[in-house]
């Protein structure tokens, strides 16, 4: 598993390298990644999220659901403990908060689930991917922002939590999308993991190399993010695994540890360049993390394995 989890790594990164080279080349601009950006958030993960749900209603399926919406809260709570302690010690700002606590799970996951597992392991995916989104744009947004308060509206209003609730409703009725709507979310949610990286590739092309690697401080922040909090989920995910009694419990939290040791979400350099924070500092906390996933994530998936 781990090697193939590497191989699937290498693949989307040579994607990645793609998307840079045609900005190197001077056919697209870093700005055309935007564009990108919106395609894959509000287009590609939605249909991703849909399609994940479109698949037949067992009491297997429904109870591996809410073990990875249970595990993926839990996580998020430690993960909110956790970072409580590094903050008082270590006096960390925004972007090391938010990046310490979310991952680019958004983007990566769902492509990873698919080649790994298989497209009927999806559904355990948005289970993290809708508990971070609403964390994300209730904690996060204020954090950046630097002002308490919870914006309801983005949350109820974001179409992945609209996708989610729609899943939701396909997979507990009789009620089924039809053929041609179906084809069209199956094509478009195969799409996601093309785009995404190729959208990542092309927003690193204006990246000063030699000053995002000159940063001491980004190397204490990607330990954590990519070392110290990875190796808490594993121990913790594994030991939840053997006291759960749901069929392939194993297996489904494996698909919760992949989402929560992925890179920092490329979401928080969004909300720094919106909020007036450190944009700079928060893209290379994203690229290093990106960078180093390409060797932690296959050793943590092993190390999850062997206990």
């Amino acid at each position: 598993m781990a090697l193939i989890l590497m191989k699937q790594i290498i693949v989307l990164f040579l994607m990645m390298g793609c998307g840079l080279a045609v900005v190197k080349l001077g056919m697209l601009k870093v700005e055309d990644s935007k564009a990108l950006s919106v395609v894959s958030l509000y287009l590609l993960l939605p249909s991703v999220v849909i399609h994940s749900f479109d698949i037949e209603y067992t009491p297997e399926v429904m109870s591996g659901f809410l073990l990875a919406l249970a595990a993926a809260l839990a996580f998020h709570v430690l993960l909110f403990v956790i970072c409580m302690v590094l903050s008082s010690i270590f006096h960390l700002n925004s972007v090391d908060r938010c990046s310490l606590i979310y991952t680019n799970a958004g983007n990566i996951i769902m492509p990873l689930v698919a080649a790994l597992l298989g497209e009927e392991w999806q559904i355990y995916a948005t289970a993290f991917l809708a508990v971070q989104m609403t964390i994300l744009f209730s904690h996060g947004q204020s954090v950046m922002e630097g002002k308490p308060g919870i914006n309801w509206k983005k949350i109820v209003t974001n179409p992945n939590m609209i996708a989610v609730v729609a899943g939701l409703v396909l997979f507990l009725t009789p009620l089924q999308l039809p053929d041609v709507l179906a084809d069209t979310m199956t094509s478009m949610a195969r799409a996601v993991g093309p785009v995404s990286m190729i959208m990542l590739g092309m927003a690193l092309a204006d990246i000063e190399w030699k000053k995002l690697f000159t940063g001491k401080r980004v190397y204490g922040i990607v330990l954590a993010r990519m070392v110290l909090l990875p190796l808490v989920a594993v121990f913790f995910l594994r030991t939840w695994g053997t006291l759960s009694s749901v069929p392939d419990s194993r297996s489904i939290l494996l698909v919760t540890l992949l989402a929560a040791i992925t890179p920092t979400a490329a979401t928080i350099t969004q909300m720094a360049q919106l909020y007036d924070q450190d944009a700079a500092y928060a893209s290379a906390i994203n690229v290093v993390t990106t960078l180093f996933s390409i060797v932690s994530m296959p050793l943590l998936v092993m190390l999850f394995q062997m206990f």
